[in-house]
């Protein structure tokens, strides 16, 4: 049985390279989520108008890879601390988010994030949101896999 999770952490196309690598992920999707408009488009999304964040969805085997396990390497791979930004991306759409599926990942996303945050890593507040996941809407096709297919880095 796999379960679902949801991360924003600035442009999904690295993002997305990075969860693809994790034994046990088994399915990565890009695609927005967390706004208001129904079927964004990408052009759309990167307004900041719709409310959307740059996000991935998961598929997972938590036989092989905890929801934990998930969360601390998403904090890791980029600045938590950084407000509607990561590196020269700007803006609300590449904010930092869990978007938990159960009680169970709310809870253990707040614990995860507690515990970072007494670890005193970061020397900013960590302002990672975490809220309900909502509708996700898969990214045009020419996102998904998008450094397989092309390499590069994101557009700044």
């Amino acid at each position: 049985m796999v379960e679902k999770a949801t991360f924003a952490a600035g442009c999904f196309w690295g993002v997305e390279t990075a969860f693809r690598k994790i034994p046990g992920v088994k399915e990565v999707e890009v695609g927005y989520t967390g706004g208001t408009t129904e079927n964004p488009t990408y052009e759309q999304v990167c307004t900041g108008k719709t409310g959307h964040a740059e996000a991935i969805q998961i598929l997972f085997d938590p036989k092989q890879v905890s929801y934990e396990k998930l969360l601390e390497f998403f904090w890791q791979m980029h600045d938590p601390t950084s407000w509607h930004r990561q590196g020269p991306d700007v803006g609300s759409q590449y904010r930092s988010a869990v978007f938990y599926h159960s009680p169970k990942q709310e809870e253990k996303a707040k614990e995860v994030k507690a515990r970072l945050e007494k670890s005193k890593h970061h020397s900013k507040p960590i302002v990672t949101e975490i809220v309900p996941a909502g509708p996700f809407y898969r990214a045009e096709e020419y996102h998904q896999r998008y450094h397989e297919k092309h390499g590069g880095s994101c557009p700044t």
